[in-house]
């Protein structure tokens, strides 16, 4: 919005100056209008000392400004981490809570099997119990050497031989299948114990971590409102340094073309005085401004606003205008740059020049070495700025236009619009900008 502002105050006091200056050419010899007011320089030094003042002011604030929107950017970096901890302690407690219902229907699984397994243990020791009492009846005649010497012939002893054998073999049996029920009776039991008190540890450990996640989540986000607020302000207050900024600028800018538009007039005079028989006039010997034509920077400038509001597209832009952007595979697909018509930060500049006859390739590594490289603390209006992950023109990534005054106009990443903004003297920007006019 200042920059806007900065930017109409400037076209409305050249447009003053021209039409003061066309004014003064239509007048005739010897009819010049009453001299205009010439401020002092004086004044127009503490006019320039106040817009001083400004602009660091400005400096000093988009400093913190940029360091509080590093430290939220780091908060906010933080409550996502804390976010898919939470999402992962969820994940963990449902598959605990699912761990336990199944430990449970096994648990529940074992207690039926106990219970068949007491039954059978229950029948197996009625069989053991007929097995003795049988024997015990019999015992006089089968369970002693009685029962051999009471045979009354071979064949007698025999059966009573394979009888025996028959009782013995089935007991042993029996109390065989009564102690392996038994152990299987304990073991299901053991386990399914086992498994449910580890089911339900597990349960209440991912249950405290989901509290604590939670608790971590509502702390991050605490931090992050707090310091949102905080840029918030400052953000404010950088907005209305910048609009004090822009009045200061428009006072000193109107009391030079006050000075200007006095020494046309003392200029056109001096023509007229010198050349009273004539009636031609000459009022753009008085060093009017005027604006160059085809190749000159305001063109580049001119075309470089004109796109101010438009879409970033990436991959979007060149010689005619904004063009639809192209698929990156990542972040500009994700916010559907191949569907929009607009600029990416090469295009815009591609577009730009391209009002002043200057071609440029649609690649900010490209644009930086194709002109003349100057200091940063000697750039003009129409130079290109650069900035690099790492320092060097191997790692450019971002290119803007330096439109004078501490501002610069871009078009800056998916999901923005071309603007203009303060030149950004951090972030990696290039110690050299590139001059191509």
């Amino acid at each position: 919005m200042a920059a806007g502002s900065v930017r109409r105050r400037r076209i409305a006091a050249f447009a003053v100056l021209v039409a003061v200056g066309l004014s003064m050419t239509q007048q005739p010899a010897g009819a010049l209008p009453p001299p205009p007011p010439n401020p002092s320089n004086s004044s127009i030094g503490a006019a320039q000392a106040q817009a001083n003042a400004k602009a660091g002011q400005v400096g000093q604030i988009t400093s913190q400004l940029s360091a509080a929107q590093a430290a939220l950017q780091s908060l906010q970096d933080d409550v996502e981490l804390k976010q898919e901890n939470a999402n992962k302690a969820m994940v963990d407690l449902q598959s605990a809570q699912d761990a336990a219902t199944a430990a449970q229907h096994g648990a529940d699984a074992a207690q039926v099997a106990a219970t068949a397994a007491g039954d059978a243990i229950n029948q197996l020791r009625d069989q053991v119990d007929q097995f003795a009492a049988g024997s015990f009846e019999q015992g006089a005649a089968l369970g002693s050497v009685a029962a051999y010497l009471t045979a009354n012939s071979p064949k007698d002893l025999l059966e009573r031989q394979l009888l025996l054998n028959d009782i013995s073999g089935s007991e042993l049996n029996i109390l065989d299948r009564m102690q392996q029920a038994r152990i299987e009776k304990a073991n299901a039991d053991s386990l399914a114990r086992a498994a449910l008190n580890t089911a339900r540890a597990r349960q209440a450990a991912a249950a405290a971590a989901k509290h604590s996640a939670d608790v971590a989540i509502a702390a991050a986000q605490a931090a992050a409102g707090s310091e949102a607020a905080q840029t918030g302000r400052l953000q404010a207050d950088q907005a209305a340094l910048q609009q004090q900024l822009a009045t200061a600028q428009a006072d000193v800018a109107g009391l030079k073309a006050a000075r200007q538009q006095y020494l046309n007039w003392l200029a056109q005079k001096q023509a007229a005085d010198a050349a009273a028989s004539a009636k031609a006039t000459h009022g753009r010997t008085g060093g009017v401004l005027t604006v160059t034509g085809n190749g000159s920077v305001a063109d580049v400038l001119r075309r470089a606003m004109s796109a101010i509001g438009v879409i970033y597209a990436w991959g979007g832009g060149n010689a005619h205008g904004p063009t639809r952007g192209i698929h990156d595979g990542g972040v500009a697909d994700s916010f559907g740059d191949f569907n929009k018509i607009g600029f990416d930060c090469s295009g815009l500049m591609v577009y730009a020049f391209a009002g002043a006859g200057v071609g440029l390739p649609h690649y900010s590594g490209y644009q930086y070495t194709s002109g003349q490289h100057v200091p940063l603390s000697a750039i003009q209006p129409g130079d290109m700025l650069f900035y690099s992950s790492n320092g060097a023109p191997s790692g450019i990534h971002h290119v803007t236009l330096y439109v004078g005054s501490g501002q610069m106009i871009e078009a800056y990443e998916s999901g923005t619009t071309v603007r203009v903004t303060p030149v950004r003297y951090y972030g990696g920007i290039m110690p050299y900008a590139t001059r191509m006019l």
